[in-house]
């Protein structure tokens, strides 16, 4: 063996002889050093262990790495460095490394997805589209589906499209059907309302109702909350841009910006920023106008030395009061927006908060017919005792609180009694219509209706749980009452989800396969690791 070669215990050698034997013995010492190091890699690599162990750390950091949206060489250029000391240093984490296994975990997440759709009773669908840093427009769609006795919602699929109908459902159709997916048992699809998804003839929700009759089409409750309230009197749309104006003349310009927060300062107010309005985004009115309104004194007195043509309007008593007063009604739209997003929320959820505004709003203008304005903190607190709101003021706002009432009711029609059971199944029949229930299904509701155990079950559980725990013994209820239920209410997913497409998305990554690392960033399902590292050759070169 080596080692016999290099330990020579008797030899005796002239001076010659003995310089050729050391060098030769130095040629076996390095022979061996080389035999020993691939020796260890050889086991390592066929006992699956060091090597194998690096292989799934690689891919729980390139998981870590797509969860947070970072840089894909953020492996090699951060990580790695960090642990290269150490006996870690076989992980591989170089950026293509990194993508090759961001794809992978996100191929293996997909098909999960999938086989649990193909699973479910029904799926309901839910998209939007939106364009990117590099000027594309890409269609992303979510999920929501029966599993495990729970409803599931997650990621589907984003994807670069041309806005048209025919793209739209193109794309739609052939990511359904590539993956084996049952068109039959979609009963929902879910968009903001654009004309190349609702057109009457031949938009996105008529080619999908062609393959999947039972999908309703829905379109998204904020944005029709969002479109109730653009309508407001002449009067009020005045103050509000003109708030709008002062706004931007504070805040867009860094000098008078800098002074403002002074100024604020100064006089030991909590905020010292006025906020820009945008019309893409859905609370920017409200927290405008309520900033505005708290900082007025502020404002004014800033406005004393300058030349701004709008700087009477803080010392106007009439418009300060339709300042009050829209500050106040938009951050209650506000707080009815907020309470339409997150998941989970049904149809039903909608319905109700709708409901609950739309009343509010019939009781608000009445009792500003009688010059009672406590549901509006603001406007109250504004009047002190020796001041009164003018009858011109008093009839815009009367005017503006019938408006809202009207168009919310042209974007939120009645809801319909007909499935009201499915709400409450254990009321008394003779309060519900119902007209969609055949007689089988009205006996078997009476039935239910009268099952004590599942009486005290409805009371704790949420509503689809309680609808999927009771499928076995009322199969067709179950299964109307999810038409019902499974269905999107908003587009908030969505929005949500391209919030991370343009974090992902930067200038410096505009080239980049979105698709994987929204996936990996979206979707609640892990990917299974361990089979990932399972079906890996381990070689440190990997």
């Amino acid at each position: 063996t080596y080692s016999e070669l290099i330990e020579p215990t008797h030899i005796s050698c002239s001076g010659t002889e003995n310089s050729e034997f050391n060098s030769e013995v130095e040629l076996y010492k390095s022979k061996l050093h080389e035999y020993s190091t691939s020796k260890k890699v050889m086991e390592s690599t066929s006992t699956g262990g060091a090597t194998a162990k690096a292989v799934e750390v690689s891919y729980l950091v390139s998981r870590i790495i797509a969860k947070k949206g970072m840089p894909h060489t953020l492996g090699e250029e951060v990580v790695l460095p960090a642990i290269k000391e150490t006996q870690m240093d076989l992980i591989p984490l170089s950026d293509n490394t990194v993508q090759r296994r961001i794809e992978e975990m996100a191929s293996n997440v997909k098909d999960q997805l999938i086989s649990q759709i193909k699973a479910s009773r029904f799926f309901a669908l839910q998209l939007d589209e939106s364009t990117d840093i590099a000027n594309l427009a890409n269609l992303l769609t979510y999920v929501r589906y029966e599993y495990n006795g729970e409803i599931e919602e997650d990621f589907l699929f984003c994807k670069p499209l041309r806005t048209t109908a025919e793209a739209l459902f193109d794309m739609l159709n052939g990511f359904i059907t590539e993956h084996g997916i049952d068109w039959s048992r979609c009963v929902g699809i879910t968009m903001d309302g654009a004309a190349a998804m609702v057109g009457q003839h031949s938009g996105l929700v008529k080619r999908v109702q062609a393959v999947a009759p039972q999908a309703k089409s829905i379109h998204c409750s904020i944005h029709r909350e969002a479109l109730a309230a653009k309508r407001m009197p002449p009067d009020l749309k005045t103050v509000l841009d003109e708030a709008v104006k002062t706004v931007n003349f504070i805040k867009a310009r860094p000098l008078n910006s800098r002074l403002f927060s002074v100024l604020c300062d100064e006089m030991g107010r909590e905020h010292r920023q006025l906020l820009l309005h945008t019309k893409v985004r859905w609370l920017s009115r409200g927290k405008v106008l309520a900033r505005l309104y708290e900082l007025r004194d502020e404002v004014r007195l800033f406005l004393l030395d300058t030349k701004f043509d709008l700087s009477g309007r803080f010392n106007d008593a009439d418009w300060l009061a339709k300042l009050a007063y829209l500050s106040h009604i938009f951050e209650h739209l506000n707080g009815l927006n907020r309470s339409l997003q997150g998941k989970s929320v049904t149809l039903f959820h909608t319905q109700d908060k709708v409901e609950a505004v739309i009343k509010k709003m019939g009781m608000w203008a009445r009792r500003v017919e009688e010059a009672n304005y406590d549901s509006f903190p603001n406007l109250s607190d504004f009047l002190d005792s020796d001041m009164h709101l003018s009858g011109a003021v008093q009839d815009d706002v009367r005017q503006h609180l019938h408006l809202l009432k009207t168009q919310l009711r042209i974007y939120f029609p009645t809801p319909d009694t007909t499935v009201n059971w499915i709400r409450n199944p254990f009321a008394t029949l003779d309060d519900y219509t119902l007209t969609n229930l055949t007689s089988r299904e009205q006996d078997s509701l009476a039935e239910l209706s009268c099952d004590s155990a599942l009486k005290n079950d409805f009371s704790e559980r949420y509503l689809p749980a309680f609808w999927l725990k009771v499928a076995t013994e009322y199969p067709e209820l179950s299964d109307k009452a999810l038409k019902w239920i499974v269905p999107f209410p908003t587009t908030y997913l969505c929005e949500s989800g391209f919030s991370s497409l343009v974090m992902l998305k930067t200038k410096y990554r505009n080239r980049l396969n979105i698709e994987p690392d929204l996936r990996l960033r979206l979707s609640s399902l892990e990917p299974d690791i361990q089979k990932l590292t399972s079906a890996k050759q381990h070689h440190p070169s990997h």
